[in-house]
């Protein structure tokens, strides 16, 4: 025989009782779900936000005083920027300078005993050459030629073959690049039946020979002219002025 059930379904109790509720349980807590769920985001949401304005502040501030102390700063870096500037400029005069001592001593080494000098111009750019110096106008054209330091010399040598013997020594003074003649003539029968006077400043024989001479140093630096020097000394003076200002601002902002 089958058995039959006969409790009223609704007082049935275990896992054949019917379901009291119906779907709309299930969706109030669905939607009391979606409502913590976005709470939950929200919140979040906003910790987020408050941080990272907290933050923008914070380097806001940071920025702020690093602008501040840059400011206060910029007076020493300018000022540095300067000496740099100041001691490069007086580094590269100091090179460009020309080593006459050096020259000089080393011309006194090489000069022969049979030849002596009656004029000696050392100049370092052809703008500096005294005029009527330097053997005339052959000798202003020789030294126009070298654009660098140059020795213009005049003398005499008992004969061409010791201006010749000069000629070579000039060569072996350091820096020398090249030895220009201008002239070398002997002396004339009738300059010495008259006092060997010559035409120079050389009392001269037949034998006697009076040159005109041009040693230049091609491979030496050029100096800077004295135009440039004038402004290179008025731009670092000028430069100075504005320094020393903000310095002095700066250190009245600290006070």
């Amino acid at each position: 025989m089958r058995p039959v059930n006969l409790i009223p379904p609704e007082q049935r109790r275990g896992d054949r009782a019917q379901l009291r509720t119906g779907p709309l349980v299930y969706i109030v807590l669905g939607a009391l779900g979606l409502v913590l769920l976005g709470i939950t985001m929200l919140v979040l949401t906003s910790n987020q936000i408050a941080e990272s304005k907290a933050e923008v502040a914070t380097l806001k501030q940071e920025d702020a005083a690093a602008q501040a102390e840059a400011r206060r700063l910029a007076a020493y870096t300018q000022f540095r920027a300067l000496a740099e500037q100041r001691i490069a400029t007086v580094r590269d005069l100091a090179d460009s300078r020309f080593d006459w001592e050096r020259v000089m001593r080393e011309l006194a080494l090489v000069l022969p005993a049979d030849v002596w000098l009656t004029s000696l111009e050392a100049t370092a750019t052809p703008s500096s050459a005294v005029a009527g110096e330097g053997g005339g106008s052959s000798g202003a054209a020789l030294r126009g030629a070298a654009a660098g330091p140059a020795l213009s010399m005049s003398g005499c040598a008992s004969g061409q073959e010791a201006v010749a013997g000069f000629v070579t020594a000039l060569k072996d003074i350091d820096g020398v690049t090249r030895v220009g003649i201008e002239s070398s003539e002997l002396g004339s029968l009738q300059e010495e039946s008259a006092g060997g006077s010559g035409s120079g400043e050389c009392r001269k024989s037949s034998s006697d020979a009076e040159f005109h001479l041009v040693v230049a140093f091609d491979a030496a630096p050029l100096p800077p002219e004295e135009g440039e020097e004038a402004a290179i000394a008025t731009t670092t003076s000028t430069e100075a002025a504005p320094s020393e200002e903000s310095e002095g601002s700066g250190e009245g902002s600290e006070g």
